[in-house]
């Protein structure tokens, strides 16, 4: 802790590219003690990522973003954390993607930080609604065709005023990747016509920026099968200037649908496609650190995160925390809704106090520490067997909570703290489920040998895998065929064990159980195995 008073400073990190951040940002960047950075930021986890290069290696890095489809860090919680940090006298960058003011909770987190009479200050950004467009070679205003212009949210299509809308020349659309299909279809209604021009920019000014354009008519069909998150969409008769606008002058704009830059040939795993399986809304860091040691990526959710059967268990463990003596974490999933669930009942972490807490990896016991918690007891090799083996002290007699998926945990674990004399409750806190069909990318990338390698974060995702690609049209006794010459990549021993038995072999291994490690599993594998062809 520092003598000073604390200072938290909301900054504005641009689109994305560290090129686009103000003077003043970096300034507070390079000053900054802790560094609370939300999900779309390009802070990245490499040590060479240029948002981190910024900022001191001593400094604090808490990831707080809200990703759709996960559980996610509650306001509140933010709110906490903030005026927690700022109390114990930090200088503390709070990093928000675009402006703080658009779109984002900046009101909320100073509205708390007012209440606690803590300083600071507000440090504007450039919003992607105005940096999309531009790096698209889209102008969002025109003298004769577009005289005003109007941004909007996509996050509660129904709350907008479509009548009002299409009165206005141009409209740009944040957060709406997920529902561009309802966005064309209430334009429709509202009398856009068919013909109204449309673009959508994926990343804008990262290296993986796409853009797609079209009309009202034809843009979901273009786009169909797409990942489009995080996208900016531009709808108006602008969107016809772009292609006057990149003729031969600015070459730079020529993004179309593949990625808009060729990859850097002094990258770790430059020119390969490694297709990543993890669930739904909690691939975009793991995707982030692979496109940033040069590979193009395809998400293939296999999995999808959503709540338990009943919160009743949860809920009734919760209500008597007094009564234990360890709290076991193994998953963020798991410590982001145990703390939801707390929340949701009237109570902080004040409720944890004389319960001693264990997790399993960096990434839970990271979550513990944005909610000012410290875990009493992270086991080596950032598995849940090392746990028991690993434990601090006997666990005779020990009444241990146990938040977990609702199905096909880890039942080792249980067993073992069991026959140690312990009393273990378990309770369900979410559910991890395959879902319906297969990425439409990711199959195609599969049928036409696109694929380099294939990253698998747990055991649930090669079965899941297999019952996608078996269900898309492979069959049981066709999986193996669309993996010749593919790198089969595994986070740790028990889904590597999983990928022998389904998939009849493992290529790579992490030597840490940590996404890190199996991002390091493959750069290390490249030169060997990508290069000359895995598998097979």
């Amino acid at each position: 802790m520092t003598g000073a008073r604390g200072k938290v400073y909301l900054v504005g990190a641009g689109p994305g590219d560290v090129a686009y951040l103000t003077v003043r940002a970096q300034q507070l960047l390079a000053q900054a003690e802790v560094l609370v950075h939300d999900a779309l930021t390009d802070v990245g986890a490499l040590p060479e990522s240029p948002l981190l290069q910024l900022v001191p290696a001593s400094a604090e890095v808490l990831d707080v973003g809200k990703r759709g489809g996960q559980p996610s860090t509650p306001q509140s919680e933010i709110n906490r954390l903030l005026v927690g940090l700022c109390k114990a006298g930090l200088q503390v960058v709070r990093l928000k993607s675009g402006d703080p003011f658009i779109f984002g909770r900046s009101a909320s987190e100073i509205g708390a930080l007012i209440e606690a009479n803590c300083d600071f200050e507000v440090v504007p950004g450039i919003s992607s609604a105005l940096a999309a467009p531009l790096l698209a070679g889209i102008p969002l205003t025109d003298p004769a065709i577009s005289r005003c212009f109007a941004v909007a949210s996509a996050h509660d299509l129904d709350a907008l005023d479509w009548e009002t809308l299409v009165l206005v020349e141009t409209l740009v659309f944040l957060m709406g990747g997920r529902c561009l299909s309802e966005i064309v279809r209430m334009l429709h209604r509202h009398g856009l016509p068919p013909e109204t021009k449309v673009a959508v920019i994926r990343s804008c000014s990262h290296p993986e920026q796409q853009i797609w354009t079209g009309t009202l008519a034809d843009i979901v069909q273009k786009t169909a099968g797409q990942s489009l998150s995080p996208a900016v969409i531009v709808i108006g008769q602008v969107v016809g200037l772009r292609d006057f606008l990149i003729q031969d002058t600015q070459p730079e704009y020529k993004i179309e649908n593949p990625p808009s830059k060729m990859p850097n040939p002094q990258l770790p795993l430059a020119g390969k496609t490694v297709l990543v399986t993890r669930s739904a809304g909690q691939s975009g860091e793991f995707s982030q650190r692979l496109q940033t040691a040069g590979a193009t990526v395809i998400e293939m959710p296999a999995l999808e995160i959503g709540p338990p059967s009943s919160w009743e268990p949860l809920d009734g463990a919760i209500a008597r925390l007094q009564e234990f003596d360890w709290l076991i974490l193994t998953s963020t999933n798991g410590a982001d809704c145990f703390f939801e669930r707390l929340a949701a009942g009237g109570r902080d972490t004040r409720a944890l106090a004389g319960v001693k807490i264990a997790v399993v990896g960096e990434k839970t016991a990271a979550s513990l520490q944005q909610r000012c918690l410290q875990p009493d007891f992270i086991p080596p090799n950032f598995v849940a067997d090392a746990l028991v083996a690993n434990f601090p002290e006997s666990v005779a007699g020990k009444k241990i909570l146990f938040p977990r998926v609702e199905t096909g945990g880890r039942e080792v674990l249980v067993k073992e703290l069991t026959g140690q004399g312990a009393e273990v409750v378990e309770v369900p806190a979410y559910e991890s489920r395959c879902p319906e069909a297969i990425s439409p990318a990711a199959w195609e990338a599969l049928q036409l040998g696109k694929v380099d390698a294939i990253a698998f974060a747990s055991s649930k995702t090669v079965k899941n895998f297999c019952l996608l690609v078996g269900g898309a049209g492979a069959g049981t006794d066709g999986v193996a065929p669309l993996l010749e010459g593919v790198c089969l990549a595994s986070i740790g021993p028990q889904t590597s064990k999983t990928c022998r038995e389904l998939l009849g072999r493992v290529d790579v291994e992490a030597r840490e159980y940590t996404l890190e490690g199996l991002l390091q599993s493959l750069i290390s594998f490249s030169v060997e195995g990508l290069q000359s062809g895995a598998g097979g």
